[in-house]
């Protein structure tokens, strides 16, 4: 991130931003998501008003898709539009105003009918010594507030590259930050690890949290597929066929390097998990010959000791990052795969899963406390489709039906959306949603692509 220091006739153009960043009130004692609204920035400059088309779009995309917010339909909005600070009016007004505030211009009227908004978003954009600048400033809407300054929840300056990408960057931190004031995590600098087949054979590829700058990370022309991520953001496992036999090998994300690992020679090794300090591994290995089973080492493969002997197949281990105390997998123990968990040596095993159709694809929340998986029963029954349950009540809600075949769930790192991906027709797309299921949307459009893993944010 960029740090510039604005002249001062861009300030005295656009406002002085407020140091002020709290929140006015408490947002738990609002009923329900609090309503917001965002005007479009306008921009001056020669190159900076063409990118306000970007920049307006991207922000009212970050928050229609959140769901800890309702984006309030810019249909609704006032006709005049405050565009910075010295716009604006706090309260109801005044008989005796002169002059009185435009129509618009009083943060009532974003509250009143139709808007019936609880916080409001203005900013304005400029370029400054070859930079994307914007000003951005959040307001409550409280009509018991009489003070501008009291209404201010917080005013920032964003600095990025002038061009779209600048743009892009620039929305999403706003959007993040509006968030940050409801409790949500910002997804700016989580990537997403995914297989694709668009260079002719599958490899591991990466792209940004919102689908752009998709890159390939392996070139080995065989099948390489089954990527995870450690919980720190910078090592990435997968399973490749490019040796002649299924081999798990580790690469650097900081790099793009391959990392020593140590393969048991074995018709099956895959599945990774890291524990939560990134230092070991649980994976499924056919090394003692019959089923898979689990495994325990240290990330570069060594030390390894078997931790399950169950006689079935034992696959997709997923330790549970907030606790590193248990672990998810799928088991053939009772037929039909389903999704069991246990403790980090293999015993106190319980099943979680309803134990009809198949359940695979398990995927621990962040808060350690709930799972995606997929699952062939609810809603059209026979096909695979997301599942979000609660593992300690065992209460289930489907979030995909009637939308092709959907599998192989990932939580984003704020808890509050899912990659995930799709088959609809003849080829497999990578989806997001938000975690009630609403906000679906694609993110390729390239090849076949599958198997979505999320990353946390570069630390």
């Amino acid at each position: 991130m960029r740090t510039l220091t604005v002249s001062l006739s861009l300030f005295l153009a656009l406002g002085l931003v407020s140091a002020r960043q709290q929140v006015v009130g408490t947002i738990e004692k609002n009923p329900g998501k609090p309503h917001i609204a965002v005007t479009d920035f306008r921009a001056t400059g020669t190159i900076a008003p063409t990118l306000m088309a970007t920049f307006n779009s991207t922000v009212q995309s970050d928050l229609q898709s959140s769901p800890l917010i309702n984006f309030i339909p810019k249909t609704l909005y006032p006709l005049r539009i405050p565009q910075v600070p010295n716009d604006l009016a706090a309260g109801e007004a005044s008989a005796n105003a002169r002059p009185a505030p435009t129509p618009g211009f009083r943060l009532a009227d974003w509250y009143a009918a139709p808007t019936t908004a609880n916080y409001l978003g203005i900013g304005y954009g400029a370029e400054d010594r070859g930079l994307f600048v914007v000003f951005g400033y959040f307001y409550t809407t409280a009509p018991n507030i009489t003070d501008l300054q009291q209404a201010q929840v917080f005013g920032k300056i964003y600095t990025a590259s002038l061009d779209q990408s600048g743009a892009l960057d620039a929305a999403h931190r706003y959007a993040a930050d509006i968030l940050s004031q409801f409790g949500g995590q910002s997804l700016v600098g989580s990537r997403i690890v995914f297989v694709s087949d668009r260079t002719g054979s599958k490899e591991i590829w990466v792209m940004n949290w919102d689908g752009t700058d998709q890159r390939q990370i392996t070139k080995y022309g065989s099948i390489t597929t089954f990527p995870s991520v450690s919980p720190d953001g910078r090592m990435v496992a997968f399973t490749t066929y490019a040796t002649g036999y299924p081999a798990i090998q580790m690469f650097s994300l900081d790099t793009n390097r391959k990392l020593p690992f140590y393969n048991q020679r074995a018709s099956m090794n895959a599945f990774v998990s890291f524990t939560p300090d990134s230092k070991q591994i649980v994976f499924s290995s056919t090394a003692a010959g019959g089923a898979a089973q689990l495994y325990m080492a240290n990330a570069d493969g060594s030390g390894m000791r078997r931790i399950t002997n169950s006689g079935t197949i034992e696959v997709e281990a997923k330790i549970n990052s907030k606790t590193g105390a248990n672990m998810l997998d799928v088991s053939g123990r009772s037929g039909l795969p389903q999704i069991y968990i246990m403790n980090m040596e293999g015993a106190d095993v319980q099943r979680l899963s309803a134990g009809t159709g198949e359940a695979t694809n398990p995927a621990w929340n962040p808060d350690g406390e709930h799972m995606a998986f997929a699952w062939t029963k609810g809603f059209e029954p026979g096909n695979y489709n997301i599942f979000v349950m609660d593992v300690i009540s065992k209460d289930t809600t489907q979030l995909t039906a009637n939308e092709g075949r959907n599998e192989n769930p990932s939580w984003a790192p704020d808890g509050a959306h899912i990659v995930y991906a799709s088959k609809r027709g003849r080829q497999s797309q990578i989806w997001v949603m938000n975690a009630d299921g609403t906000g679906k949307h694609a993110l390729t459009d390239k090849g076949s692509n599958e198997k979505p893993v999320w990353v946390n944010a570069e630390k």
